[in-house]
């Protein structure tokens, strides 16, 4: 719904709403004194994610020429994982420092600032299109209206779900991995393997790698892109497998910066160029789908994995989204590679 709002509405307005609906559940935070009502906070706070995030991610890409889509799209992507990285961290270290409600208040003291940001940007990020009626007068009956906007082409961008599905396999190992690594860790008996350092080395890496390599994202094609970040993801998982101290931390780390850090900025760009401009809005919700369902599966698969197998086996098993992301990208790369103006 997201997406297909954004393509027909300034997207400065919508980012404001997904934001200011940051602040209200920010406010509903700080007030929750029941599971219930941190059970809608939540709610609210993923509301104001899907909106946020899909039409930010949108009006981005409608300021940046094709040619460099790839690029800027990286550079967008730099500010996205240094927040998943260092947002997480920093919450957890004030929590211990001070608490959850001051917590709280901090977070949504930026939500805040946030929201004022949105509206001095002066690009309000127009639509790339109108609707119109076949008189070409933009009159549409009602009834027409909503058979249009039914249409699955009008809630997910086709083209891009073959990409979703691929990017999907990444984000399955990254979640899986963001949610146990703890646990990981102390079935395994590291007591003085840290933990955290994981996203502080993931963060660094991944802000090197993408202003380093940020005019390859306009020269390499996809399938380098896919190669690159397969071997690399499997990497990860083989660290993670031998680790012993906070050097193969470290090397997990600047691994995962190479596979799921990457890949999230050239499949996002590749979306967009395959899409279309005026399509834009829901090439990037659909995308967000392939985030959102490896966000889902992967803290699963990890609870079973983790529950059933040798704790030595939890991270060998996720090496099979490998191959499954090769055998998607093989079945519909054609799409994959198509371009539309």
């Amino acid at each position: 719904i997201a997406g297909n709002l954004s393509d027909l509405v300034s997207k400065r307005l919508l980012v404001a709403v997904g934001t200011a609906l940051y602040i209200i559940a920010g406010i509903m935070y700080c007030l929750a004194h029941s599971t219930g009502m941190l059970i809608a906070a939540r709610i609210v706070n993923g509301l104001g994610f899907a909106c946020g995030t899909v039409c930010l991610a949108t009006w981005v890409s409608l300021l940046l020429p094709i040619r460099h889509m790839g690029a800027g799209m990286g550079l967008y992507g730099i500010v996205n994982a240094l927040a998943i990285a260092v947002g997480p961290a920093l919450g957890i270290r004030m929590q211990a420092a001070v608490g959850y409600r001051p917590t709280f208040v901090m977070s949504l003291v930026l939500n805040v600032c946030a929201f004022l940001v949105v509206l001095l940007v002066r690009n309000g990020g127009s639509p790339a299109r109108r609707a119109e009626s076949p008189d070409g007068h933009g009159q549409v009956s009602v009834a027409g209206h909503l058979r249009h906007r039914l249409r699955l082409s009008n809630l997910v961008e086709p083209r891009a779900i073959p990409l979703a599905l691929v990017f999907m396999m990444f984000a399955i190992p990254y979640f899986a991995n963001q949610s146990f690594l703890v646990d990981y860790i102390a079935a395994r008996h590291l007591q003085h393997v840290s933990s955290d350092l994981f996203f502080v080395f993931y963060a660094a890496a991944l802000l090197i790698m993408r202003l380093t390599m940020k005019d390859l994202f306009d020269t390499k094609g996809f399938r380098f892109w896919l190669s690159i970040c397969s071997l690399t993801m499997l990497a990860m998982l083989g660290f993670l497998t031998f680790l012993s101290n906070d050097w193969y931390l470290f090397g997990a780390g600047v691994a995962m910066a190479g596979s799921y850090g990457l890949m999230s900025s050239v499949t996002q760009a590749q979306a967009v160029v395959i899409a279309g401009r005026e399509r834009s809005g829901l090439a990037n919700s659909t995308y967000y789908m392939g985030i959102d369902l490896g966000m889902s599966l992967g803290p699963v698969l990890a609870g079973v994995f983790y529950g059933r197998l040798p704790i030595v086996w939890f991270s060998p098993v996720f090496m099979l989204t490998m191959p499954v992301a090769w055998i998607i990208y093989l079945c519909f790369h054609r799409m994959i590679h198509a371009r539309r103006s």
